[in-house]
């Protein structure tokens, strides 16, 4: 690997992993060809029940690697990865993700001539456990003015980002805040990324950044602790409304938004998708759209 220029950024590479040093030196791999140089990798193991993760690790001299006891998601270890990392720019990498070699290069030119900008994202080409191309897009936006710009108002109960393909200022995070640890592993990535875009301008770049692995120990979109995440996204809504970020009426639009999404977690678990509904609105059913979705997705699908 080249030596890093001093005179351009530090990025720094979070890496959380859990036993799974087969697809962690793969992804390893594909930091360390990056065309970009000036990077840290913090590898942060969550409790890996043996020390093959380690071993790995040890044949990459420029990574650190640190262990902690097992947290069950990624959020701790993200966290933790966070309070190390000493970049200006940070970037999270999931331990079964590859990047294409110029994503690095590509977002860091991106956020320093764009200075408005907070971070960068894309879309990912998924590929099976093996590493062979699908022919399937994720994160890929209908219209690319959907994912660019203040994305504040458009976002949160309809798509989120992969976090794989994101490069971001430390800065943003310092106004934003770590990741959720109090909630249940699924959607902290989703809640963190909505907290995000009230504090800055999202830079989508329609190509492909990432090669998004699916397997069968993926954190399913199933997994039914997803069921609660509206109504922490509640909680992000209502901060922002009582420090004056967004008015009552942005606010109900998206807490409808919520309402919709909860009711797409009905298959996940129907009585306590149900019971989150009154919690978010106890009047969602006097929306004749969210009950006629209601009614589909409860007794149709």
């Amino acid at each position: 690997m080249k030596q890093p220029i001093p005179s351009i950024p530090l990025v720094s590479i979070i890496i959380s992993t859990y036993n799974r040093p087969i697809y962690l030196k793969q992804t390893l791999e594909s930091v360390v060809r990056q065309t970009y140089t000036n990077m840290e990798i913090i590898v942060v193991d969550d409790g890996s029940l043996n020390d093959d993760t380690l071993k790995v690790c040890e044949n990459f001299k420029t990574v650190t690697y640190v262990k902690i006891e097992n947290s069950g998601g990624p959020a701790k270890p993200r966290n933790v990865g966070i309070k190390k990392a000493k970049g200006k720019y940070i970037a999270f990498l999931d331990d079964d993700d590859l990047w294409i070699e110029t994503k690095i290069e590509q977002q860091v030119t991106i956020l320093e001539e764009h200075t408005d900008f907070g971070l960068v994202h894309g879309y990912c080409q998924v590929i099976d456990e093996n590493g062979k191309l699908t022919g399937k897009i994720v994160g890929k936006a209908g219209s690319a003015e959907v994912k660019h710009g203040d994305v504040s108002l458009r976002m949160i109960g309809n798509w989120t980002l992969m976090t794989s393909s994101v490069l971001l200022r430390k800065g943003v995070i310092n106004l934003a805040g770590c990741f959720n640890e109090k909630m249940p592993p699924a959607g902290e990535d989703v809640e963190f990324w909505v907290r995000c875009s009230f504090f800055t301008r999202f830079y989508y770049l329609n190509s492909p950044l990432v090669y998004y692995r699916t397997h069968q120990h993926n954190i399913s979109k199933l997994n039914p602790n997803y069921v609660q995440l509206p109504l922490y996204l509640k909680q992000v809504l209502k901060f922002q409304k009582n420090e004056d970020n967004i008015t009552s009426k942005d606010y109900k639009k998206l807490l409808n938004n919520l309402c919709k999404l909860q009711i797409k977690r009905l298959k996940l678990n129907k009585y306590k998708a149900i019971r989150n509904l009154f919690i978010l609105n106890k009047f969602w059913f006097l929306k004749f759209d969210n009950y006629k979705f209601f009614i589909k997705k409860c007794f149709i699908n």
